[in-house]
Parts: structure tokens; C-alpha cells; sequence
């Protein structure tokens, strides 16, 4: 009999007599088939083995009390260390002889491992992402700290040693007052064991190895240790994979049909008209109102058999119960792809739930495919076909977006808009009762004017193919995602301290980090990453220079590199030998480069050129080179009126010579980025109305990015390094 086979015999042997959490010699016992070192025990059957015990193993002895029915033995004194003598063991024995009351089955010793570090280690299932393993600081700091990192399984040695170098505490992995660093491959050999077993054993439902200890010289031992069994281990549903091929319908349609138009303004059935086709859409529009009549100078069809073209895509707006009954007639024109902005589904509980349901069942019984319902709906500025609940027009770009929030979707695609990030793609997912994000992923990644993704999700269908998308998806294009709806909700009824501290936050948090997705705290950090990875070069490293137009801005950029992990770079002499040309003797010569009010666009241009083709530098933050023509029309706008001697004509002149220098440095920066392959991060001086974060240059391949605070810059910089770490290991 091999081990696997072994371990399924005492599972099985568990579930027959009905027990759901193993004893601690029956989970040691499997945890030892898995190859994770435990400590030994015995057996006590009476009093008088305490002394031949003692004699072969030496003192100090751990005495416990085994009981199916209590998992937690310590919390219930069950648990006795520091046993030094045999009269120690003896009134230890007895101690829990009088207990047999609370369900203590048998007696164990143990030698105690002397070590003063303990760690935890354990094993859970995540509902939507399957087994997931932790590593932590144990005993009894588990869950007063919760200091911890998490994985989701399956893990490989590297990925283990990463998680389980992720705790607060990782100064205690070290040499340790007197006691030698602890094995790290060991550690992570039994993360990756706990991995092996979950995924072999779908029954074990947890596992829970508190303490860890670790020995004085360094070595890793299992001394206790909980396993929770799934009597039946039920299985979650998941949607369909929806093949990428039926996204072109919905995104390049050539016809299209609003069934339910309106020529009533305010109405969904009007306003969605209205921006298709005040957006120049090029395709073929009819309308449909049982009703007839006109809008839009068109007439309004009653029935679809009066149409006589083919159509690519049914745009819905009727109330909700009406919808099943279109579906066949949708699938006898021949439309398979439906755009439904109807609500009324499962967002508005039960009955709307079964309502979803039944609506799926006659969309695939007919071969229907269904964005929505509830769905804000879908834009493409590539095919100037822009059906969304906004009178927006984005420009074409690169960013592809997917929002579960309608509202916070188009909100985001206006701030886009408005801040001149062009757009790929975007689409309000809805309900998602049939395309849903893992769809959306696997669509925009097949997908070649895609090269950012950005998101807003509040769950996911299928949380093992989310993963596994989002990683595939990461090393190609990154991902960008605001998550809402998060709560600090454990995992049901867990019985183990892995368990217990486990939560949908820090879950999904993990599944960002082994993903590469870059997760986000705030809609307007979404938009400040999205306009730097569409639009400049990754940097590789980051040590970084700071150009700047007054010290005080520098010095708090300065602190701010420190915070998020990037380094100042140590100027080298042929930078410092161009800059003394140029500024006084008293610039400080050092990084950060203060110019010291400098205007010359020349300047920050030839010290970019040094800066940018010197090893030592992988990316620039320049702070107010850009956004003075703000002082200069306050300026002349004063001068006008207080001194008569300078013209309008003068000093718009004035006013217009500074818009140029903006535009020039504008290239400049573009320029440099094409030369050097090294991205430039801009901080404005004030800001205007008419101002943007992305600015292009025709016919370039990157663009200038300018933020409002340096704090948008340092960000960005470091979380596109992180980028980029995640890049070179996966």
C-alpha cells in the first residue's frame, strides 16, 4: 500500500464513524505520510509507561488529553509542557485522568522541542478559488496578531518561500538570541505538502498546524496539528465558457435593432439612439415599438419578422418580463446576441433570481448569447459604435474597461475621457447571467488593440478560471482592478485557527498577488495607473531621478520614493558637469536635481537626455515643468490691468510663447521615452480646465503623462515595478 493510498484509508475510516475534525495522532499520522516532519508520541494506557518513556526520550515531556469532539486542547487545559520530572508527569497524568469527563479518548507524551519561535501553518477552501494554504506567526499570537500570509494553491517551492517571507514577523526567520535561522526550504517544502495534499484530497476540508516550532538550531518540526473532513464536499456551478468569437457582435456589430425605442426623451429606448447615432455609428439601425410610429426620423417597426435585413445585435430596453418570450423570436430572425439594459432580474431578489434563471435556460435552448441584464452597456470608439448610458464619445485607445457596476463604470469612462485616455473597449457586465468576467478576460486578451486592462468587479463566477486567466492574461498585458463589496467574512464554519483568520478580502487580495494584477484602493487610483501603463515604458528598476522647479516639492517626492520602495539615484559626473554649466553655483548637485526656478526648456531637456542614457537611472519624475502657463495668464491677466504700457497683443503673445514651451516639452519627454525606453513621470505645476493626464504626440508610440500631485507619480512608478517584478519571475 503506498502512502496516498494509506492517507485515504484513515479519511475514509473518519468519515465512516462519522467524525468531521481528526484527533491530533490521526492528523500527525497523515501529515507524516505527506512527508511533514512530526514530532513523535506515544500512547499512554497507564501510569506505570511514564517511566520507561521518560527514560528513553529525557525530559522535558508534553503531556495531552485526545478528544475528537475538542479541537482546540490548549484552551481547555489539555495541553501540559515543561514537564521536568517524573512527579511533574505523574500529577500531569492525573490531572487529566479527571478530566475524562469532557471526552478525553486517550493520553499522549511527546518530548518538548526546545525552541522559543513558533509559527503556524494550515490549509483552507476559499468557496470561489478552491484550497488555499497560510504561513504565520503561531501559538498563541496566531489570532491576537494575525500576522500571516496566504497562497492559493497549487504552489511551488518559490512561491512558498515568497509567501512565507511576506510576514511582519520575518526578522524571527533569522538568527534569533542564540538560535540559528530556520530552514526556509524545509518551512516551504510543508507549504507546498498542504498544497499537494488539498488537491489530491478534496474531502480534507482544513488543516491547521499550530505550532510549528522551530528547534534551536534551526530546524522545523510539527508538534500539533487539526484536519477537518468534508463528509460529501460539494461542488460549486459554474457558468459556460462563452468562446471570444461572439464578443465581435457585440463590439463590431454592422446592424443593429433597439427593441423597445422610444421617440420619448429621458426613455432608455431614446437615449441610446441618440448617442449611437450622434456618435456617426456606420452600421444599420432600426427601431422597434410595438406601438409604431416614428423616431429619430425613422420609422418604428412592431414586430421583428418586419424587418427585412439580417441583424448582428439586439439592443433590449422592455420591462423584464417580457424578455423570455423575445428570445425565440430573436433566434427565428437569426439575432444571437443581445444587449440587455433591462433590469429586474436578480438584483431584485428571489423572484427575480428564478426569473435570471429561466431566462438563460431559453437563451441557450435557442443559441442566444446575452450580455447583461442590468447592464449599463457596451462601447467601442474603434468602430465609433458607443451604446452606453452616458453621452459620452471616448476616443480610441488601448485601455480595454469592464465594470460589474454600471454607474461606477461610466463614471470611470468619463474621468477617462476626460483625462484623455483612449479607450479600447468598455462594457457595463451586469447581472452576468450568462458572459461573465472570466469572459471578458479571456476576450480582451485575445484581443490585439488591447494592452491595458482595467476593472471593476465585486465578485467572480469561477474563481480557479479567474485566476488562471488574470496570470496568463498578467504576463502579456497587466491588469488593472478596484474591488468592491469587500467584507472581512471568514470561511463558514471553520473549525481551525487557518480558517477562522481567513477572509474574502485577503483571499482575493492573495489571488491579486500571484496573478500580477495590480489592485487598486480608490476609482482615482484605477485611472492614474491605467494612464501610465497605456502610455509609457515599464521601468526595470527603480532607482529613480527627481527633477524639480523648487526644492520643497523634491524633498516631499523625496520621502515619498522611500515610502513606496523606490531609490534615489546618485547623480554621476558627467550629469553634474552639464548641470553646472547651466544653474548657479549653489544648486545642490545632488539627486533630487533642483533647478531653482529655471524656466529654460532646454535644461530639463539635455539633463533628461543624461539622465535617461545613464545605467543608473530607470525612471524620471520631473515635478512643474509642465503647468506654468497657469502663473503666466494670472500674471498677465494683472499686468493688463495695472500697467498700461504692455498690450493685450504683448502678453498674449506672451501666454501663447509658454503653451508652445509646454507643447515642445511635451515631445521632448516622447522622445526621450522612444529613445531610451525609460518612462518619465510628470507632475504639474497648477492645473487648467482644459488640462489632461495623458498627452500624445502623432505617430509616437508612448505618451506624456502628467499628474496633479507628486504622490499620483511615486505611485505609479512603483506599482509599475512591481509590474514588472511580477514580469521577470513568472
Amino acid at each position: 500500500m503506498n502512502k496516498k493510498q494509506e492517507i485515504r484509508e484513515i479519511i475514509n475510516k473518519a468519515k465512516e464513524e462519522g467524525v468531521k475534525t481528526l484527533d491530533e495522532s490521526m492528523a500527525k499520522s497523515i501529515l507524516s505520510l505527506a512527508g511533514i516532519d512530526v514530532v513523535e508520541e506515544r500512547e499512554l494506557t497507564n501510569i506505570e509507561d511514564l517511566n520507561n518513556i521518560a527514560q528513553i526520550w529525557g525530559y522535558p515531556l508534553v503531556l495531552k488529553g485526545i478528544s475528537k469532539n475538542i479541537p482546540h486542547k490548549s484552551e481547555m487545559g489539555l495541553v501540559l509542557t515543561d514537564l521536568y520530572n517524573f512527579e511533574d508527569l505523574k500529577r500531569g497524568y492525573e490531572s487529566l485522568e479527571s478530566k475524562k469527563d469532557l471526552g478525553i479518548e486517550k493520553i499522549i507524551v511527546q518530548p518538548q522541542i526546545e525552541g522559543t519561535r513558533e509559527f503556524v501553518v494550515g490549509m483552507f477552501r476559499d468557496p470561489d478559488f478552491g484550497p488555499v494554504v497560510m504561513f504565520g506567526l503561531g501559538g498563541i499570537f496566531t489570532e491576537a496578531l494575525e500576522d500571516f500570509s496566504l497562497r492559493v494553491c497549487p504552489i511551488n517551492i518559490d512561491e512558498a518561500k515568497r509567501c512565507i517571507n511576506e510576514i511582519r514577523s520575518k526578522p524571527l526567520l533569522g538568527d534569533f538570541r542564540g538560535e540559528r535561522a530556520v530552514s526556509i526550504e524545509k518551512l516551504a517544502k510543508i507549504l507546498v505538502a498542504l498544497s499537494d495534499l488539498a488537491l489530491e484530497f478534496e474531502d480534507i476540508k482544513e488543516i491547521d498546524i499550530n505550532p510549528i516550532k522551530i528547534t534551536r538550531d534551526g530546524d522545523v518540526i510539527a508538534v500539533d496539528a487539526l484536519l477537518g473532513i468534508e463528509t460529501n464536499p460539494i461542488k460549486k456551478e459554474h457558468p459556460d465558457r462563452i468562446d471570444p468569437k461572439h464578443f465581435r457582435k457585440f463590439f463590431y456589430p454592422e446592424s443593429v435593432v433597439f427593441i423597445g425605442a422610444s421617440s420619448q426623451i429621458g426613455k432608455w429606448g431614446h437615449l441610446l439612439p441618440t448617442l449611437l447615432i450622434s456618435g456617426e455609428y456606420e452600421g444599420e439601425i432600426y427601431l422597434l415599438n410595438k406601438k409604431g410610429g416614428e423616431a429619430f426620423g425613422r420609422k418604428m417597426y412592431t414586430d421583428l419578422s418586419q424587418i427585412p435585413d439580417s441583424i448582428d445585435l439586439a439592443i433590449v430596453t422592455i420591462p423584464a418580463k417580457f424578455v423570455i418570450d423575445l428570445i425565440p423570436r430573436l433566434a427565428q430572425k437569426k439575432i444571437n446576441h443581445l444587449l440587455l439594459i433591462s433590469s429586474g432580474f436578480s438584483e431584485t431578489g428571489e423572484e427575480g433570481k428564478k426569473l435570471q434563471k429561466r431566462l438563460v435556460q431559453v437563451a441557450k435552448e435557442n443559441n442566444v448569447f446575452i450580455i447583461g441584464p442590468n447592464t449599463m452597456g457596451v462601447c467601442n470608439p474603434h468602430a465609433k459604435f458607443h451604446c452606453i448610458g452616458t453621452l459620452i464619445h471616448p476616443r480610441p485607445g488601448s485601455t480595454a474597461m469592464v465594470s460589474q457596476s454600471g454607474n461606477m463604470g461610466v463614471q470611470l469612462l468619463s474621468f477617462a475621457t476626460e483625462q484623455g485616455i483612449g479607450i479600447r473597449g468598455f462594457c457595463g457586465s451586469g447581472n452576468e447571467a450568462m458572459i461573465c468576467i472570466e469572459d471578458y478576460l479571456e476576450a480582451f486578451y485575445e484581443d490585439d488593440l488591447t494592452s491595458t486592462l482595467m476593472m471593476y468587479i465585486e465578485s467572480v463566477k469561477n474563481g480557479r478560471r479567474f485566476l488562471e486567466l488574470a496570470k496568463k492574461i498578467s504576463k502579456k498585458k497587466p491588469i488593472i482592478l478596484l474591488k468592491g463589496g469587500e467584507t472581512d467574512a471568514g470561511i463558514d464554519a471553520a473549525e481551525t485557527h487557518t480558517g477562522a483568520m481567513a477572509t474574502n478580502t485577503r483571499v482575493f487580495n492573495t489571488v491579486c498577488k500571484q496573478s500580477g494584477i495590480l489592485k487598486v484602493d480608490a476609482p482615482s487610483e484605477l485611472l492614474t495607473m491605467a494612464a501610465s501603463f497605456s502610455s509609457l515604458p515599464i521601468p526595470k528598476g527603480n532607482r529613480v531621478v527627481i527633477i524639480s522647479l523648487g526644492g520643497g516639492w523634491a524633498v516631499i517626492t523625496a520621502d515619498l520614493c522611500a515610502k513606496y520602495g523606490l531609490e534615489l539615484s546618485k547623480l554621476p559626473k558627467e550629469v553634474i558637469e552639464l548641470i553646472d554649466e547651466k544653474l548657479p553655483d549653489f544648486w545642490s548637485r545632488k539627486n533630487p536635481i533642483d533647478l531653482v526656478g529655471e524656466w529654460d526648456i532646454e535644461l530639463p531637456a539635455a539633463i533628461l537626455d543624461k539622465v535617461l542614457g545613464w545605467d543608473g537611472c530607470d525612471a524620471v519624475i520631473n515635478l512643474g515643468i509642465l503647468g506654468r502657463k497657469f502663473y503666466i495668464r494670472k500674471y498677465t491677466d494683472a499686468v493688463l490691468k495695472s500697467d498700461p504700457t504692455y498690450t493685450k497683443e504683448y502678453l498674449d503673445n506672451i501666454k501663447n510663447m509658454v503653451i508652445e514651451h509646454e507643447n515642445k516639452f511635451v515631445k521632448i519627454c516622447v522622445d526621450m521615452m522612444e529613445k531610451y525606453e525609460k518612462p518619465i513621470f510628470g507632475v504639474r505645476l497648477n492645473t487648467e480646465p482644459d488640462d489632461k493626464t495623458v498627452y500624445e504626440v502623432p505617430g509616437a508610440r508612448y505618451k506624456t503623462v502628467c499628474y496633479n500631485s507628486p504622490e499620483d507619480a511615486v505611485r505609479a512608478c512603483a506599482r509599475m515595478y512591481e509590474y514588472f517584478q511580477w514580469l521577470t519571475r513568472n
